[in-house]
């Protein structure tokens, strides 16, 4: 298990150097002057060159780059132009919005899709899994942020139980924060759960026809037994892998939802320091939504040998 860790590591390094180069090089190398595009058009010379100095863009990009990259590992992300703050203030303010709203939004998508698709193969071709299939082709199609004005409509305006949008902050208590983030993250989770539903239903029917279940019908186990025990841990390899990839989806495709119902989180940090021009903040952001991705990729390989032995002694 040490030696399979150990290239998943390498490879988890490897990505994220690739991931910085590929940032640095799309955000300050290709034509385009960051300063001028944050002052605009008609900015003085003077001021053109201050920024230019303070943003490090009169050093050479492989200087600049190594600066970066230092930065981000002692946690030095510098100064937003835009609020004056240390971007990492910035985002550690934004992040105590967004990984509880993620993580609210994949444990309900989990919740919901997982055990929909196990009743859906449990009941191949019958009205249940008719139904869950009509579940699953609706929640593909509706959009998280059209359901998430539906959700403000009956449960915040028409019944009163929850806030219609906003963030009181922690400091107001956990209950108060999480009723919340309760509709958003119901409206970030219905995709996810539709698409979590369809996963675990191939992979359950796939499980389903292999020897080893009939073998456990055989031997006088339950259905409810055979379903969990023996069919669902092996069915679990696909759908580890979807619900790592929703994980990276929800934190970095928030914004939408995070502007319908107004969370000062990360994705609508991105959308005000795109329209700000506040590139530095932008760089990142991104990073940091390309770190989380592939850090989540990373587990989800450890994971995969903890499921599955054969992976390990294969690698």
């Amino acid at each position: 298990m040490l030696a399979f860790a150990g290239r998943r590591l390498i490879a988890f390094v490897l990505t994220l150097m690739a991931a910085a180069l590929v940032i640095f090089l799309m955000l300050e190398v290709l034509p385009g002057d960051p300063a001028a595009v944050t002052l605009g058009l008609n900015a003085a010379p003077e001021a053109l060159a201050a920024l230019r100095a303070e943003m490090g863009l009169d050093r050479p990009a492989v200087v600049r780059f190594f600066a970066w990259l230092g930065g981000l590992l002692s946690g030095d992300l510098g100064l937003s132009y835009t609020y004056r703050v240390p971007v990492a203030q910035l985002i550690a303010e934004r992040m105590a919005v967004t990984l509880p709203l993620a993580l609210m939004a994949m444990t309900l998508a989990a919740a919901i899709g997982v055990p929909l698709g196990m009743l859906a193969a449990a009941n191949h071709n019958r009205p249940a899994d008719a139904a869950v299939m009509v579940f699953a082709q609706a929640g593909l199609a509706i959009p998280n942020f059209w359901f998430g004005l539906l959700l403000v409509l009956v449960f915040a305006i028409g019944l009163g139980w929850l806030p219609a949008g906003g963030f009181p902050g922690w400091q107001a208590g956990a209950p108060a924060a999480f009723r919340s983030l309760a509709l958003p993250a119901l409206a970030l989770a219905l995709p996810q759960a539709a698409i979590l539903a369809r996963v675990t239903r191939s992979a359950m029917l796939d499980t389903l026809q292999e020897d080893f279940v009939r073998t456990a019908r055989a031997k006088g186990l339950s259905e409810r037994v055979t379903l969990l025990r023996h069919a669902l841990r092996n069915a679990l390899i696909p759908v580890v892998t979807i619900l790592g990839l929703q994980f990276s989806v929800l934190i970095a495709g928030a914004i939408i939802i995070e502007n319908v119902f107004a969370l000062p989180g990360l994705g609508r940090l991105v959308f005000q320091s795109i329209a700000q021009h506040d590139l530095i903040v932008v760089k990142d952001l991104v990073m940091l939504f390309a770190a989380l991705a592939i850090l989540v990729n990373f587990i989800v390989d450890l994971l995969y040998g903890v499921i599955d032995p054969r992976l390990r002694e294969a690698a």
